[in-house]
């Protein structure tokens, strides 16, 4: 499976300490949209400090105008509040949905905690309708928590 053969390669970029924080973070999105076909658009949004909305961070793909997602809007913004990872098989039947391009068949949210906060998250799009499975989900809720790892030892 491609997962277990690029878990290492998550643990590598985390604990590479010759680049930044977001060189790494970006390492893994450039990691995961090459070896991943049905990943189109893989990025990290991040809480702006104590504001109820999410910052975009280092991500691969097309170009986004979301760089700020209010709490509760859109499929991160829900995740945001929400705490929970979320599947979406077909975008087009979500209410609060943000368009980021009309290719964007699906999507895939996984929260990342440090010490029990949500603080930000994974974000997915997919060309491919319905591709995401929980072997997805589990993969990628590693590359959260070692993405965690690497944000609790960080200076502030």
């Amino acid at each position: 499976m491609i997962f277990e053969a690029l878990k290492p390669q998550v643990s590598q970029i985390v604990s590479n300490t010759e680049k930044t924080v977001n060189e790494r973070l970006l390492n893994i999105c450039e990691l995961l949209e090459t070896h991943i076909e049905y990943y189109n658009w893989v990025g990290f949004y991040f809480r702006n400090g104590d504001k109820e909305e999410l910052l975009l961070g280092p991500y691969v793909g097309a170009p986004t105008d979301h760089t700020v997602i209010p709490f509760g809007k859109g499929i991160c913004g829900q995740v945001a509040v929400s705490n929970k990872n979320f599947v979406v098989p077909d975008v087009s039947a979500q209410d609060n949905y943000i368009a980021c391009s009309f290719t964007v068949k699906s999507e895939i949210v996984i929260p990342i905690f440090v010490d029990g906060k949500n603080i930000g998250q994974i974000d997915i799009d997919s060309n491919t309708p319905d591709p995401f499975t929980e072997a997805d989900e589990r993969f990628l809720e590693y590359v959260c928590e070692k993405v965690s790892e690497l944000l609790s030892k960080s200076p502030k």
